[in-house]
């Protein structure tokens, strides 16, 4: 089978294809033959070193993908052969064949296509999870949405209106990208290249402040939120986008007084240490996704061969949505 392989820390170019054998499942693993594979920001900081869960070399990118099973271990329940799905692999999901354990498999119905699926795994659980689980959005809420035209953003954007929010404003790096989240459901969208946010979004709120932040980005971004973060309002923060990885910083005396609480999230680590946490939202996602209350937004799609070419589209951020790779 054709894998994509990542031997040193570098550019898009240390991608490599190469030919491996097809993974030998054990008794309570299932072998799934991949028809979609989502691109994620964190295949780019594992490609480059900044990815908190990537460790040790010849490594397969990508933490998600969607599929038919082809082989179930004889201790396996629920899954079987011939079932689509889509899965959290083990060993990377750049690749045709991928093995999984069950508890990170999720049955598809037939409503849902393979593309759809793979799209929606990683950044949809994700969304949910920031927005219900950790932000405990409730309606009548406003939120503030960082990296809005992403496929986090154009997710939580939808999630956060289908949820009851009563303002929805997202920062974005373009005013094309403006567009696609405005016609997403958000009320105000700024171009954080031209327009301080932290002044606009007080402005928007009255000198108040969001109920609820949505950062992906960290570092400086993750200070300046603070700056326009309400009383009693909730940061989520759940990446480190920024260009070398830097953290952001939060003084107590930002928190107690005014209430406000800062929230740390990782699907990684919940699919590591939690894996279970993460089926009630993936079932949630499916639900949305057949009822039509939920649409991905799939951007462009890549060969395998090209990974590098769909990982320097992303890195360039000039993307919007997902982007695909098609074994």
């Amino acid at each position: 089978m054709k894998a994509v392989v990542v031997a040193e820390h570098g550019g898009p170019d240390v991608l490599r294809v190469e030919e491996r054998e097809i993974p030998e499942i054990s008794p309570t693993e299932v072998l799934i033959k991949v028809e979609a594979i989502s691109v994620n920001f964190a295949d780019i900081k594992a490609r480059v070193g900044e990815y908190h869960g990537q460790t040790g070399f010849p490594f397969t990118p990508g933490l998600d993908c969607a599929g038919v099973i082809v082989k179930a271990g004889e201790e396996v329940r629920g899954l079987k052969e011939g079932q689509r799905v889509m899965a959290f692999p083990k060993g990377g999901s750049y690749t045709e064949y991928v093995k999984a354990d069950p508890i990170l498999t999720y049955a598809l119905p037939d409503e849902l296509d393979s593309e759809t699926a793979a799209a929606s795994l990683t950044v949809g659980v994700t969304a949910y999870n920031v927005i219900k689980k950790m932000a405990r959005l409730v309606e009548g809420e406003s939120i503030l949405i960082h990296a809005a035209a992403g496929g986090i953003g154009t997710t939580a954007v939808q999630l956060a209106k289908l949820y009851g929010a009563s303002t929805i404003i997202g920062t974005v790096g373009s005013d094309e990208k403006k567009q696609l989240v405005e016609s997403l459901g958000a009320d105000h969208v700024i171009n954080y290249r031209e327009q301080n946010f932290v002044d606009e979004v007080m402005k928007l709120t009255k000198e108040e402040g969001v109920d609820v932040i949505l950062d992906t980005v960290a570092g400086d971004n993750f200070n300046r939120s603070m700056e326009c973060l309400s009383h009693f309002g909730r940061i989520v923060n759940f990446g480190h986008a920024n260009d070398g990885s830097h953290p952001g910083e939060v003084k107590t005396n930002a928190l107690h007084s005014s209430c406000r609480t800062v929230i740390g999230y990782s699907t990684g680590t919940y699919r590591k240490r939690r894996p279970a946490f993460l089926r009630d939202s993936a079932e949630q996602l499916i639900q949305l996704l057949v009822g039509g209350k939920l649409q991905m937004q799939i951007s462009e799609r890549f060969p395998l061969e090209k990974a590098g070419e769909a990982q320097a589209h992303v890195e360039s951020r000039k993307s919007t949505g997902k982007i695909l790779l098609i074994p």
